[in-house]
């Protein structure tokens, strides 16, 4: 690992990521690109966490603005997130890439518990572990997930993975005048409402010093560039 600026990252994923030009559903050919990139960092000997959301199956809002109840339709995500996870870890482990998926919510014939320590070990023994469910509790997001299994595990980075190549003042699909940030601290994404995470996980990697790099994961040398220190993506810090 000489050489490298980052040596354990937690990579935050959309469920969208695997919805292919939909969106929506499991696309697996999408699930084996975002494998093989993962597979690439791992050869390095970074140590990989992986946080997934569920937007590919599940938008509580939909439940919402018909008038579900808030826990259940979260609920409803959280399983999402334990499909998605699994889905990854088939195509990881197709590609000799040994990886665990842990669960927030117990349910020991598809994934492990969540236990700190256990995740700890490991990642210290060359497995991608992939966490499910979220936070276990309905009312916290996937990114919210991410910034505190990233704080609990200690890892150097948070890198949200998105379509575009870091924040912008405006979405770049619509504004061609749109302005990129190579830098913004916390602050600054919270007081300028800036669409990246929510305010609570921005809050909590703030609070514990964890910075986030937000890149575009299907720019095939991102990763690889953001490991070496090179400038890439937008980065969040203090």
């Amino acid at each position: 690992m000489s050489g490298l600026k980052y040596h354990r990252i937690l990579l935050k994923l959309s469920g969208e990521a695997l919805g292919g030009n939909s969106g929506f559903g499991i696309d697996v050919s999408e699930a084996e690109a975002i494998a093989s990139r993962i597979k690439g960092v791992h050869q390095t000997g970074v140590q990989v966490a992986v946080v997934i959301g569920a937007g590919n199956i599940w938008r509580g809002k939909q439940g919402l603005d018909r008038g579900m109840d808030r826990a259940t339709a979260d609920s409803m995500g959280m399983l999402g997130t334990v499909m998605n996870s699994l889905v990854l870890m088939d195509a990881l482990e197709r590609q000799d890439v040994l990886t665990r998926v842990q669960s927030a919510i117990e349910m020991r014939a598809l994934a492990e518990p969540y236990i700190r320590r256990r995740a700890i070990r490991h990642l210290e023994k060359g497995r991608v572990v992939i966490f499910s469910a979220g936070t276990g509790n309905p009312f916290f997001s996937t990114d919210t997930a991410a910034a505190l299994r990233g704080t609990e595990l200690d890892c150097d980075v948070l890198i949200k993975a998105t379509k575009v190549d870091g924040v912008y003042d405006a979405d770049p699909a619509k504004n061609s005048q749109a302005r990129k940030f190579e830098d913004l601290t916390y602050d600054e994404i919270i007081s300028r409402r800036l669409e990246v995470m929510d305010a609570t996980a921005v809050t909590l990697c703030r609070d514990n010093n964890l910075p986030i790099l937000v890149l575009n994961l299907w720019d095939e040398d991102a990763l690889m560039r953001a490991l070496r220190g090179e400038r890439t993506g937008t980065l969040i810090h203090s």
